[in-house]
């Protein structure tokens, strides 16, 4: 008897416009926690992040720990220069564990 496949878990699509910062980091973080706690799989789209600060580099490194520890997927995509600038500043990018793509020169 062969075993049926589960379906794959759809992914659930966040993304955050503007600023990530400490401006806007309370606003943000109960989305996010909410977000992933809910859905196995979300795709965090970083395109449109303009600024970035090390609270908002906090929230998302929150949100990663908080992903792992409810056995959930979080990938963050589409990084935005702001957001690459502070990920190869911090030297980040195998903590969090996603493909960067780095726009050639």
């Amino acid at each position: 008897m062969a075993k049926k496949n589960k379906p794959a878990a759809a992914v659930h699509a966040l993304r955050i416009d503007g600023e990530l910062t400490i401006y806007r980091a309370l606003e943000l973080k109960q989305t996010l926690l909410d977000t992933v706690e809910a859905q196995p799989k979300v795709e965090l789209d970083l395109s449109a992040v303009t600024e970035i600060d090390t609270a908002g580099l906090q929230l998302l490194m929150l949100a990663k720990r908080a992903a792992q520890a409810c056995q959930r997927e979080l990938r963050l995509v589409g990084h935005s220069p702001a957001v690459l600038e502070v990920f190869q500043l911090f030297d980040l990018a195998a903590f969090f564990g996603d493909p960067l793509v780095v726009p050639s020169t």
